[in-house]
């Protein structure tokens, strides 16, 4: 399987970098649809973009397209429709473009010092979360929520990441 993650990382240059390469990202996004694959597609490539940036701008973009004019962790922007019929045609273009994932650091940083683990386990956890959204998961009640927050703990789990120990 393929996959290639576009990687726009807009605090890189400054104090709040994340530390996390566009290699170990690639990593892991394949870690997790080798994972998830059987649940998603028949294709064998796969494309999305991930934008790490600030409260503001999640914000704007939060307000603009869920009208929740507040910052948030992370924002996911699927390019798949989950209940639509799907071209054979679709399938057979590579990569399969399965979406964006924005997260604002400055949220991921405040939320991993209250769960007291390292900020790389929580963009981790977000992306993965992300990711999750993008291949039509959701949590509209508490039983699939707690589904979705079980698989995201594999994720992780499985690029040798613990959301528990940190």
């Amino acid at each position: 399987m393929e996959v290639e993650i576009s990687v726009q990382d807009c605090l890189e240059t400054s104090s709040q970098s994340t530390g996390i390469s566009a290699e170990t990202w690639q990593t892991w996004f394949h870690a997790w649809l080798e994972t998830l694959q059987p649940d998603i597609s028949p294709s064998q490539s796969y494309e999305l973009s991930l934008r790490l940036t600030d409260d503001a701008e999640v914000q704007t973009l939060n307000s603009q397209y869920r009208h929740q004019n507040k910052p948030t962790d992370v924002l996911a922007f699927a390019a798949l429709e989950v209940d639509s019929p799907q071209l054979d045609e679709m399938w057979e273009s590579l990569p399969l473009y399965i979406g964006d994932i924005v997260i604002s650091v400055d949220t991921a940083q405040r939320q991993a010092q209250q769960q007291g683990h390292p900020l790389q386990i929580e963009l981790a956890w977000l992306a993965a979360h992300g990711l999750l959204h993008l291949l039509g998961w959701d949590h509209p009640d508490e039983e699939s929520l707690s589904r979705m927050l079980l698989t995201q703990a594999t994720l992780l789990e499985n690029i040798g990441l613990n959301i528990q120990s940190g």
